[in-house]
């Protein structure tokens, strides 16, 4: 009949505790002052490494029949068990930290074989097969077990198709050139085997400064997936084979590498005087040639055989007009490495530069200049000594007219290749 008074209790029963499920918790802190966090504060990748781990344990482990998967009525004997068990595993990187993917894929069948009837034993076989789009991954895989889907030309169907290329025994008998490829992957950690395109150089200068060149004067092949590696003039014909099952659209870039042919000391390139190459390259891949006059005499990208996509070009320093003062008449000139090309094709922007001793040597020589013959032989002559061509390319990185840089005309007319042979991959021309 009057105003109630409310008051508000709380229902709890002594079974609301049992029915509660447990909840796995991460102890982090120090032992005096722990931190509890839930489960579901591991990140999506964490959760799905626990997740593979624990299905590879589990599928040993029913393979093996352990615990309640125990046949305890049956002797054990080789019929209980099959002698092969196949494991696959689709895309594992999936929200995984580069780092956590090597480590998953250099555990994973340690993982599968850790039983005391496995391990080293041959009873019992265990194969993973691993599908990837990782690079990662791919580094920390041994280079005879890799498989790789190569891409087939559309000819005269109009389905794409693809076959397996087998890396076991690619290099034949040839044990240096397979453990000279099987390092230089690994310690490059390139990723060749996901690539659009593949460009091989030939030093550090030509690696920070050619990425520039793409981005800045060639667009469309800067939306490519290129992997560009430094390989230097002695040892990319090395990565012939391994280039040529892949059947990637790749680019050569490499120096002349003029000699004398009856003493083979490096000399100052010239036409008309007998010199030839000593790059093997040259010789033995494309365009299979020795003399000096008939290289400068070859199409702009000599192109080697390849199939399909894998159409191998490749190009080197080439005769070059240099006007020097400015308006005085243009002369020849052969430049023989990558530094003394993109000197000569931006003497403005190099003459004003400063820093390691080779930077400030050759921003000297083309100052104290008298034309562009005796530029050229100095330039020659200071990249002969223990030159500093990285320390060049980084000065050069750090100037202020760096975005006003050419390519030197040779990279030039290789990038141009490179775009045009990406983009018409349908006609293959």
């Amino acid at each position: 009949m009057a105003n109630p008074k409310l008051s508000i209790s709380t229902q709890f029963r002594p079974t609301d505790g049992l029915d509660h499920p447990a909840a796995v918790q991460y102890d982090v802190g120090s032992a005096s002052e722990p931190i509890r966090l839930p489960e579901d504060y591991s990140g999506l990748g964490f959760q799905n490494l626990i997740s593979m781990v624990f299905r590879l344990m589990r599928f040993r482990d029913e393979w093996m029949r352990v615990g309640k998967l125990s046949v305890a009525d049956e002797p054990h004997n080789a019929e209980a068990i099959p002698p092969l068990q196949l494991i696959l595993v689709e895309e594992p990187e999936a929200h995984l930290h580069a780092q956590v993917q090597q480590v998953f894929i250099r555990k994973a069948y340690s993982v599968l074989r850790n039983h005391n009837e496995l391990r080293d034993a041959k009873v019992y076989r265990t194969q993973l097969i691993v599908s990837t789009h990782s690079s990662h991954i791919a580094h920390e895989v041994d280079f005879a077990n890799l498989r790789y889907f190569k891409r087939q030309p559309v000819a005269d169907v109009s389905v794409p198709t693809s076959i397996v290329a087998n890396l076991t025994g690619l290099f034949g008998a040839d044990t240096e050139t397979t453990r000279f490829v099987r390092r230089y992957l690994r310690t490059t950690h390139c990723d060749l085997f996901f690539a659009d395109g593949v460009i091989l150089i030939e030093g550090a200068a030509e690696r920070i400064l050619a990425p520039h060149f793409i981005d800045q004067q060639f667009p469309s092949l800067a939306s490519r997936y290129l992997s560009i590696l430094e390989i230097g003039g002695s040892h990319a014909h090395r990565l012939k084979p391994l280039i040529e099952m892949l059947s990637i659209p790749t680019l050569i870039i490499t120096d002349l590498d003029s000699v004398d042919p009856t003493n083979g000391k490096a000399m100052q390139p010239k036409t008309g005087v007998g010199l030839v190459t000593a790059n093997t390259v040259l010789k033995t891949w494309a365009p299979k040639k020795t003399q000096l006059d008939d290289l400068l005499n070859e199409e702009p990208v000599p192109l080697a055989s390849g199939d399909g996509y894998g159409v191998v070009g490749v190009v080197y320093q080439r005769e070059i007009e240099v006007s020097f003062p400015e308006g005085a008449n243009a002369t020849i000139q052969v430049p023989s490495t990558f530094e003394d090309a993109l000197a000569l094709s931006n003497l403005s922007i190099v003459a004003k530069l400063s820093g390691v001793p080779t930077t400030n040597a050759i921003a000297k020589i083309i100052k104290d200049g008298v034309d562009a013959d005796d530029i050229a032989k100095k330039l020659y002559d200071q990249l002969r000594k223990r030159a500093e061509k990285a320390g060049f390319a980084l000065d050069l990185l750090a100037s202020k007219k760096f975005h006003e840089l050419v390519a030197p005309p040779y990279i030039a007319e290789g990038l141009t290749w490179l775009d045009k042979r990406l983009g018409s991959t349908s006609s293959l021309t």
